[in-house]
């Protein structure tokens, strides 16, 4: 702190250089800093004369600070707040609604299914081991996922090319999880499908496999296809496969894919390594829907699942798994189950007959799979 008399900006560099080289308070030189920090002024001569008896000294108001940069530093920081929330808010609309696309469709609803089984007129009549396929339409049919084909992709209205080939290739990597896994035919799988599932749809597609019911929403075997591992396995690993998908745009946000495609498996006896093998053919078809959230993430909505199976007897529960009547075995004698109108809550009790197909190498065969690819015919039963 500076003693008395000394000015503000400190002592001169050469105290000692006043009149009497001594640091008594009148040997001070009174700088420019000292002056512009004096709190007292005093008149000029002038002002002294003009009003008589006038004090010597006035009282000095305090000097004005202006900050000269604090304005505009004031605007530009203002500035630079708006254009990042414009930019901030610019770039939540982008992520919400993209240009050019509108929003999502409807949320997802409960999935329908049914399933009928197909009961043989007469025992079952055991395949060729070593040739499980031949003398039956199958026999034409492809192999595996070779036999689902994906028809060309053009652009809708409101969905690109590459949009409709997402959702078609979604919609074929859901039927080949779902009726071509050894694991999931197995029942030792579903993780796979799980994934592809809507995540609104999640929920049913776990009460499904795991307290399954034939109510039209909680059947699994609507969502997949397997066997009951205690009762039948897979006799041969080829899977044979024929049958369509097609899209079409049902509105400015949503694209349907249908499918409809008949799997014939070879299957034996579980408990019997060596047992004879026999056929069981599984149709199905789904339909699909798709938005854009669907698509952004490979996922699919399924919106119904019908399925038509045999040899099934009828009157057995099959919305667990598929129990199929093997090489050798008869359908139960009598008549199928009572259907009840007024129970709402269930299914219904139907059941169909299973038509004998025509031999693989007759003109009626290959007609038949080409134009359904799948059983001939189905009488469906009260």
């Amino acid at each position: 702190m500076n003693r008395p008399g000394q000015p503000p900006d400190g002592p001169p560099d050469n105290p000692g250089d006043g009149p009497s080289g001594s640091d008594d308070d009148y040997g001070l030189v009174f700088d420019d800093s000292f002056v512009r920090a004096a709190s007292l002024q005093e008149y000029s001569a002038s002002e002294r004369t003009a009003t008589e008896h006038a004090p010597a000294v006035r009282d000095r108001p305090p000097p004005v600070v202006t900050c000269r940069t604090g304005p505009r530093l004031t605007k530009q920081v203002l500035l630079l707040a708006a254009l990042l929330t414009v930019a901030f808010l610019f770039a939540v609309y982008l992520g919400v609604s993209p240009p050019g696309q509108t929003q999502s469709g409807p949320p997802p609803r409960p999935a329908r299914m049914s399933l009928v089984p197909l009961a043989p007129a007469q025992a079952v009549r055991p395949t060729d081991p070593d040739r499980p396929f031949d003398a039956t339409p199958a026999a034409q049919y492809a192999t595996g996922a070779a036999g689902i084909n994906l028809p060309g992709a053009h652009a809708t209205p409101h969905f690109d090319e590459s949009q409709v080939i997402t959702a078609l290739s979604t919609a074929k990597e859901y039927l080949v999880h779902s009726s071509l896994s050894p694991e999931t035919l197995a029942g030792r799988e579903d993780r796979a499908i799980r994934l592809l599932v809507d995540p609104a749809q999640v929920d049913q597609f776990d009460a499904a496999l795991r307290r399954p019911a034939p109510d039209g929403l909680h059947a699994a075997t609507g969502w997949l296809v397997r066997l009951d591992p205690a009762h039948a396995v897979l006799a041969a690993p080829d899977i044979r496969v024929q049958g369509v998908l097609d899209y079409a745009e049902t509105g400015p946000g949503t694209l349907e894919i249908t499918t409809d495609h008949t799997f014939v498996y070879a299957v034996r006896p579980a408990a019997d390594p060596e047992g004879d093998p026999s056929l069981l053919v599984v149709r199905r078809a789904l339909r699909f829907r798709f938005d854009r959230d669907t698509l952004r993430g490979g996922q699919l909505e399924l919106l119904g699942s019908r399925t038509q199976a045999g040899p099934l007897p009828c009157g057995e529960a099959t919305a667990d798994h598929l129990r199929p009547l093997l090489a050798g075995e008869k359908p139960p004698a009598g008549h199928p189950p009572a259907t009840d109108p007024y129970a709402r809550e269930g299914g219904g009790a139907v059941c169909g007959t299973l038509a004998e197909p025509p031999p693989a190498g007759s003109g009626g065969g290959e007609a038949h799979a080409k134009a359904s690819g799948g059983p001939r015919s189905v009488t469906q039963a009260p």
